[in-house]
């Protein structure tokens, strides 16, 4: 016995065998662009952008270093002075010691606030520089094929480093700190770390972190 379609069924027609197809298709039979797939939990939530500079450049500045630079001015003068006018009757010994510690100190604070009034901070494709005071001395230049890593912090004071100027601590390492306020944080390959008070120290941070090809860190206040 014969199997025979039921009555009033459609008979299959060949246009149906291809819904395949327009699924794959789009209108009119023409291929549809590729989809991107979905992105990963964990992907970027920012890709180094394209408008970072060749060169960036910034600056701090701590305008409360000229009161200090002035009081260095005035030691030194009063060292000229005891040296040109005056006539000790003890003897000349105590005068000569009298000037060449007014004069020492004079300038043992004139160049340690002269030198550290501004700092300029210039970052380019190879090395990020630090230029000291209107002398540009000293001077640090870093490569960046040095730099493992950046970091940008919110807050840096004085307080944190024993003071303002070239500083030194065993635990923090080095860094150039001419006023409180954000700075940069570079973490070299040897496990020492240089930090530098600048203005607008996010943006260097992005640059460089772009040169490295390292994945850029959330904003302030992200979750």
């Amino acid at each position: 016995m014969r199997d025979h379609p039921q009555e009033g069924a459609a008979a299959p027609d060949s246009s149906d065998a291809r819904p395949a197809r327009h699924a794959e298709h789009g209108d009119g039979g023409v291929p549809a662009p590729d989809r991107p797939s979905a992105a990963p939990h964990d992907a970027w939530d920012d890709s180094p952008c394209a408008s970072v500079p060749d060169v960036w450049y910034g600056r701090a500045t701590n305008r409360f270093q000229w009161l200090l630079a002035a009081i260095g001015a005035a030691c030194l003068a009063l060292g000229i002075e005891l040296a040109v006018d005056s006539a000790w009757s003890s003897g000349d010994t105590p005068l000569v010691m009298a000037v060449v510690g007014c004069v020492a100190a004079g300038l043992l604070v004139l160049f340690g606030t002269l030198a550290f009034v501004h700092v300029a901070v210039r970052v380019d494709k190879d090395c990020l520089e630090v230029r000291c005071g209107h002398m540009g001395l000293p001077r640090r230049r870093i490569p960046l094929s040095h730099v493992v890593d950046v970091d940008f912090a919110p807050r840096v004071t004085p307080c944190h480093w024993g003071g303002w100027g070239y500083r030194w601590r065993p635990e923090q390492g080095t860094g150039v700190i001419v006023r409180r306020g954000e700075a940069v944080i570079l973490r070299l390959g040897d496990g020492r770390t240089f930090t530098v008070t600048v203005d607008d120290a996010e943006a260097a941070v992005r640059c460089i972190r772009a040169r490295l090809g390292l994945r850029p860190k959330p904003a302030r206040g992200a979750a």
